[in-house]
């Protein structure tokens, strides 16, 4: 797994983050990690500082002044990852959402099987989530399929946030033009990477919901992503008729 590193944003992540850089460093000695952190008051930071001494040359971080929003996070770390020359480019929750353990299979489905992104999917086979209450796996499932008949994607799990990309795929994508902060962030990157005809496969996984920390959902989140999908379609529609 050489030239892959591992993002992982946090704001308040004190109870998960030694925890989620121990796990993830031990699927390979050749995975790097960068924390981006949003100056979080709890002193995530500071723990990560305190760990770098234990994992040098490869955990790094960025620490940014306030909290500024997922997608600007990731958008921080892509471009730090491209100017560092890594060739596998992921994207992870601290809170274990995401299993280390699946960060192998997302890279063998780009290294190996030919994907330029891999998406670490919830419902490639179904509903494979774990501790979430009934009322948010449906608005999950339905966000999901709403997108994707929106969009058009062929993408069951559009909402996703556990993702693997492959360098040129972000070189490909102007990311200062991103538009979106929040959930519908993750969105937008797909239909980007999907307009660009990249190969998008889904592995499925079984994500399940923080047991530490709070959750970073919200209603002004979840409206950006309904109302902005419509928004993000109408644009590649008329930006289409111009060409």
């Amino acid at each position: 797994m050489l030239n892959t590193v591992v993002i992982i944003p946090t704001y308040n992540e004190i109870e998960n983050i030694e925890a989620i850089i121990k796990a993830v460093f031990s699927q390979s000695t050749a995975i790097h990690i960068l924390v981006v952190d949003d100056n979080s008051p709890d002193l995530t930071a500071l723990k990560v500082k305190e760990l770098q001494n234990v994992f040098p040359d490869k955990l790094f971080l960025e620490v940014r002044k306030e909290k500024y929003g997922l997608g600007t996070a990731y958008i921080h770390g892509f471009k730090w990852c491209l100017k560092k020359g890594y060739n596998y480019i992921f994207e992870m929750d601290a809170d274990f959402s995401h299993d280390p353990k699946d960060v192998i299979k997302l890279y063998n489905a780009c290294h190996k099987e030919g994907a330029d992104m891999a998406i670490g999917s919830r419902y490639a086979t179904g509903v494979n989530v774990v501790n979430w209450p009934m009322s948010r796996v449906l608005m999950s499932y339905l966000a999901s399929k709403y997108v994707r008949l929106i969009t058009g994607m062929k993408i069951h799990d559009t909402t996703a946030g556990y993702v693997c990309y492959k360098r040129h795929v972000l070189k490909a994508i102007d990311l200062d033009a991103v538009k979106f902060i929040g959930y519908a962030f993750q969105i937008e990157m797909k239909f980007k990477v999907y307009l660009k005809k990249f190969k998008i496969v889904e592995v499925p996984v079984i994500f399940t919901d923080r047991t530490r920390g709070e959750s970073k959902l919200s209603s002004g989140i979840i409206s950006e992503a309904i109302f902005g999908v419509i928004s993000m379609k109408l644009k590649s529609l008329f930006k289409k008729r111009k060409q």
